[in-house]
């Protein structure tokens, strides 16, 4: 490796998340926070968190709720 191509403030960094989940990595930051890591991400956890705020998945169901489906054409 050359030397003298990192920045001297190259250290470790402490990353956060908001699920409470910490790593240590290397950045010219001290700490970060983030939103979504692999610990909470469904990706990685195989869970699916629906976050609806305003409630349109509730509004969508009770609009469409007596709705029935087509059935597929005969042949």
């Amino acid at each position: 490796m050359k030397a003298d191509i990192h920045p001297k403030f190259y250290n470790e960094c402490k990353v956060t998340c908001v699920c409470g989940n910490s790593f240590i990595t290397g950045s010219v930051r001290e700490e970060i926070k983030i939103d979504i890591c692999s610990a909470c991400h469904p990706f990685f956890t195989g869970k699916q968190k629906i976050l609806d705020t305003e409630g349109r998945i509730d509004r969508f169901r009770k609009k469409y709720a007596n709705v029935a489906p087509k059935s597929a054409p005969k042949k």
